[in-house]
């Protein structure tokens, strides 16, 4: 009797613990709480002169950066589907808005308390201010101390620096969470000896390129920067990051031979590490031996990225990313065949949003229902 006591009590306290740590030390979402994006920015007035700050109105005489704006992954932040599907699988927790639409006039309620930093006890109140067509501060913020414009202006010396993109792209750990780098660190893993010290370059000049344009139609030309914020979701910039050199050994081999292949990954084009951002990006490396008949003979694939255990606490267990101009020579040996015969080595670099199970979990239980791809071949030989 005392041991089914003992037991039945055992088993109980157990119980609660478990309860205590998923209630009150494990945070409910995959980052910590900073202090600057643990609320919205806030309440903004519109400035005099226009009559509010929607895209569309500031696209009136901002044309040129308007279109790029409205081509940009941060138009879509808060609509892009993938987002819309992960947030769905976080019960839509408020949190997130804070940098998918991180201005209060955009958000339908107002965060007054966060108890004990618990994200999901937070206490909200209807937003009296809630306009979804984006209005902001009585002043235009800006990179320019000396423009001339119907609206007040501003200039924030912020624009000019990697400050500006600190809020979004520096999310921290939390209690239980075991990072080497938060899930979304691009700005904690920015190198910058080579590309800020030595060649002077800062976020803005790869995903804002510099270029000579009036600001306004009609205005003085200026040295300005396209509105583009092309990144991890960009087949492109991902080639451009990366570059991939593979050789033979030995080169001219016969038959019958072992050949050792060699397909060296360079970082030669970021000043962060490769992939970045969302845990669940990746590389795969994949060497495919095919006959005439393109029937695979031997394979071999590697991964490139971050391994976490997510349960019950998040500890990142392997992190293999590149530095910025850093190496990995990926190898494969293969004995060619000793009778006559073309065989065809392939060689593949592929870049990954996430895994294919994932894409079929979000399509399958939370909505995702957009053919966006999720995957792209950023080289092949």
């Amino acid at each position: 009797m005392r041991t089914s006591l003992k037991f039945v009590l055992g088993a109980v306290g157990a119980a609660g613990l478990i309860y205590l740590y998923y209630t009150e030390v494990k945070p409910v979402v995959i980052f910590g709480l900073r202090s600057d994006y643990a609320k919205a920015i806030p309440y903004q007035k519109t400035p005099e002169g226009i009559d509010s700050l929607r895209a569309e109105s500031c696209g009136t005489c901002h044309r040129e950066i308007y279109e790029e704006w409205k081509a940009s992954i941060h138009a879509r932040a808060y609509e892009d589907p993938f987002f819309q599907a992960y947030w769905k699988r976080d019960r839509n927790i408020w949190i997130c808005l804070n940098c998918h639409t991180p201005l209060e006039n955009q958000q339908p309620t107002l965060i007054k308390e966060i108890p004990r930093g618990r994200v999901e006890k937070a206490i909200q109140v209807a937003n009296p201010h809630y306009d979804p067509d984006h209005v902001r501060e009585g002043v235009i913020m800006g990179p320019f101390d000396d423009s001339v414009a119907p609206h007040p202006t501003k200039f924030d010396p912020s624009f000019r620096t990697t400050q500006v993109c600190y809020r979004c792209h520096n999310v921290v750990s939390g209690p239980a969470q075991l990072y080497r780098v938060g899930p979304c660190g691009t700005y904690a893993e920015y190198e910058g000896k080579f590309f800020m010290q030595e060649r002077g370059m800062i976020c803005q000049s790869c995903h804002m390129p510099e270029v000579a344009r009036p600001v306004a139609e009609g205005g003085p030309i200026r040295q300005g920067r396209r509105h583009l914020w092309r990144g991890g979701h960009d087949p492109d910039m991902i080639k451009r990051a990366v570059a991939v050199q593979v050789k033979a050994d030995p080169a001219m081999p016969k038959a019958g031979e072992q050949v050792r292949f060699t397909l060296t990954l360079i970082n030669a084009g970021a000043g962060h590490k490769i992939p970045t951002g969302d845990p669940d990006r990746h590389f795969t490396v994949e060497f495919i031996v095919q006959n005439q008949q393109d029937r695979v003979l031997d394979r071999k694939t590697d991964t490139m990225g971050r391994w976490i255990l997510w349960q019950p606490a998040i500890v990142e267990l392997y992190d293999n990313r590149l530095l910025p101009l850093a190496s990995r020579d990926y190898t494969f040996s293969y004995r060619l065949p000793a009778e006559q015969g073309r065989v065809t080595l392939k060689t593949l670099v592929r870049y990954h949003i996430l895994t294919d199970d994932q894409h079929e979990m979000l399509k399958k239980k939370y909505g995702l229902t957009a053919d966006d791809p999720y995957s792209f071949t950023i080289y092949e030989r």
